[in-house]
């Protein structure tokens, strides 16, 4: 018999809706009823690609006895953590504060007022290793209900205040002037944490983290570093050749559970998979090794083959598990390579990528070149790599989290662009372009407001901070890979809602959810990045590029802003928003304004020089017969510039300062 979500959307949530638990979607009408029924709240939060959600939820929510405890003493609430971010960061933070580590699945029992008392992550059904199962919580936990609430309800206001607390912001006095020491220090940091042997940072469990790589490439070429750039590509060729890597059906899987990338966590994520591309094409601009555009190229077409939706959007990901089994569908035997392949090819293939009769995971084998030399195995489209992944297909099945989220497609846009882009293949900028067209379309709503997923059909809920500064950077460079002035508007247009909705005016810095939106215990504002990266990190690079492009004071200020509130947030630990200290060494580093005002074609040399040149700090905008209304009303100082009667006249700005036009491209000094 099915639960009451049965009527969601949510992959996650449907996944749940035949349960014997009486499960509610987060709604007005579970905390009425807890009120009036005089039970606590149990509280689950998960993702529908997350193992151990799956391992909880057959353990616990489709057992009987589980079910009818929750069901006579509680009023049981399922959220999808990637529906709603915000809920999953208040009480993530809860968990973080109470045991000094998070995750999913995310536990919480709390009053009908959304107030925490309890909080852990996954729990077995009964007591095992010495750690109290769900059952024996749920036990102690409602006779404490029962017999002495008020210490529970106590316990609830000062968790409540504490987190609270927690997001308020840092010290308001304390010092903020930018300083090319907070760079200095993340990269010390990452120094400090760096495994020479095997790439990554720290130990295992390793995470990508693409965008600390990001920064590392990005000090390497501001500071002349060559460490950091050897600390990016021991790290970018480690991943490349371990099992993280999908080495028959191109991306990446969540992580690794092991130092040398073999043995991953195999879910696959399409934020990951597009962050990881920018970091292989900003390596495969630094350096022109080929088999760093192999990795990105690959990945991007995982995206395109596996995660694409008919209409243009991208799907969040895909499980880590096969007929319950985690890894499966990514494991061989030698026999079953040879049986594919042949006797010849498949002893090929079995010694160049590691599989052998004892195995390298739990007695089958992960496909992986730990240890060889280069990066490049079997080239992309081979057709003994393409029947290995039929044969894969066939052999069992990867459910795929069907939700299409805005903030994750817009870092798909962005990495399908530079796809296009550096590597001249059009159908990955078609791709970029068709997946805006989407966002556009399906995702906005009768306001103009930006929805925060959709799926079967329905666009819901609203949208937040990342959603908005995502969308905002996604156009920016949209706008910067096609030089089209609608998407420098339309950014300049979401980057004025995220302004208007999500800004603390007060103390600086953006909050995760909107003024208008519903009301929780507290309202988050987040600046470390994680996995991805947080909003005002993102919040700082669009208004960077929007106040280097627009030439408005009133962006230039908004900018500064935002830029003294993240120094004064990340002083104690800067590497914590690596993200943000791109914008930051935007900022501190020399930096250049191009404008070109042309009458005709656009000028093939500056387009070629924007494709394949790594060159941080400079900002294009490109005046045309066609485009210069527009263009004024989005850049008011481009008025002045004339456009010739032919071919094209430069204009360069360098820190401020202007140089005389110019007629030829060649005479820039760009670099």
């Amino acid at each position: 018999m099915s639960n009451r979500l049965k009527s969601e959307k949510s992959p996650y949530l449907l996944q749940h809706k035949e349960n014997p638990v009486e499960w509610y979607p987060w709604c007005a009408e579970a905390f009425e009823k807890a009120r009036s029924e005089d039970k606590p709240i149990f509280l689950s939060i998960g993702y529908s690609t997350c193992h151990w959600c799956h391992v909880m939820a057959h353990e616990t929510f489709e057992d009987e006895e589980a079910a009818s405890l929750l069901n006579q003493n509680y009023i049981s609430v399922k959220v999808d953590r990637e529906e709603r971010p915000d809920i999953d960061a208040v009480y993530m933070s809860v968990c973080q504060m109470l045991t000094g580590a998070g995750g999913w699945p995310l536990t919480i029992i709390m009053t009908p007022e959304q107030k925490p008392f309890f909080a852990g992550t996954y729990f077995p059904k009964r007591r095992k290793y010495g750690r109290d199962g769900i059952i024996d919580i749920l036990e102690k936990v409602t006779k404490l209900w029962k017999e002495r609430r008020e210490e529970l309800l106590n316990a609830g206001e000062e968790i409540t205040s504490a987190v609270a607390r927690e997001h308020l912001p840092g010290d308001l006095h304390a010092e903020s002037e930018l300083s090319a020491e907070l760079l200095h220090s993340a990269y010390e940091q990452l120094r400090g944490e760096f495994d020479a042997g095997w790439g990554g940072f720290g130990r295992a469990p390793k995470f990508p983290m693409p965008h600390q790589l990001l920064f590392l490439i990005r000090y390497s070429f501001s500071e002349a570093v060559s460490e950091a750039m050897q600390m990016a590509e021991t790290t970018l060729g480690a991943m490349a050749r371990g099992g993280m890597y999908d080495h028959i059906g191109g991306g990446f899987s969540r992580y690794s559970t092991d130092e040398k990338w073999l043995a991953p966590h195999f879910e696959k994520m399409l934020y990951d998979n597009a962050l990881l591309i920018l970091a292989y094409l900003n390596a495969f601009q630094a350096t022109r090794k080929q088999e760093y555009a192999d990795v990105a190229r690959n990945t991007a077409n995982y995206i395109l083959r596996e995660l694409r939706d008919e209409r243009g959007g991208f799907y969040c990901g895909q499980d880590a598990d096969s007929d319950g089994v985690e890894g499966k569908y990514y494991v061989f035997t030698p026999e079953e390579i040879k049986g594919v392949l042949g006797e010849a090819d498949g002893a090929e293939y079995c010694a160049l990528y590691d599989i052998t009769r004892e195995g390298n995971f739990e007695g089958k084998n992960v496909p992986n070149r730990i240890g060889q030399t280069a990066l490049r195995g079997w080239k992309t489209g081979d057709v003994r790599l393409q029947k290995l992944y039929e044969y894969r297909r066939i052999r069992t099945r990867l459910h795929r989290d069907e939700k299409i989220l805005l903030s994750w497609n817009a870092w798909a846009i962005i990495a399908l662009l530079w796809t296009g882009q550096l590597l001249g293949e059009e159908k990955y900028l078609e791709a970029a372009i068709k997946a805006e067209q989407f966002l556009r379309t399906a995702m906005t709503d009768e306001n103009d407001r930006l929805y925060l997923r959709f799926c079967g059909g329905e666009a819901a809920h609203a949208g937040q901070l990342s959603d908005y500064a995502a969308y905002a950077l996604a156009l920016l460079e949209l706008y910067r890979g096609t030089l089209k002035v609608e998407y420098l508007k339309e950014a300049i247009r979401r980057a004025e809602q995220m302004k208007a909705f999500f800004e603390d005016e007060k103390d600086g810095g953006y909050y995760l959810t909107a003024s208008d939106a519903e009301a929780l215990i507290a309202r988050p504002k987040e600046v470390h990045d994680g996995a991805i990266p947080s909003g005002n990190s993102v919040a700082a690079a669009v208004l960077y590029k929007i106040a280097a492009l627009t030439g408005e004071s009133r962006w230039q200020e908004t900018c500064d802003r935002q830029i003294h509130f993240l120094a004064r947030e990340i002083q104690g630990y800067p590497l914590g928003a690596s993200f943000g200290l791109l914008t930051l060494a935007g900022v501190l580093y020399p930096h250049k304004e191009l404008i070109c005002a042309v009458r005709g074609e656009l000028p093939r040399e500056l387009m070629e020089y924007l494709k394949k040149t790594l060159v941080y700090g400079l900002n294009v905008l490109v005046k045309t017969p066609d485009n210069e209304r527009e263009l004024s009303e989005c850049a008011p100082f481009t008025e002045e510039y004339p456009v010739p009667e032919s071919g094209a006249v430069y204009y360069l700005c360098r820190n401020g300062a202007c140089m005389a036009p110019k007629t030829e491209f060649n005479e820039l000094e760009l670099n």
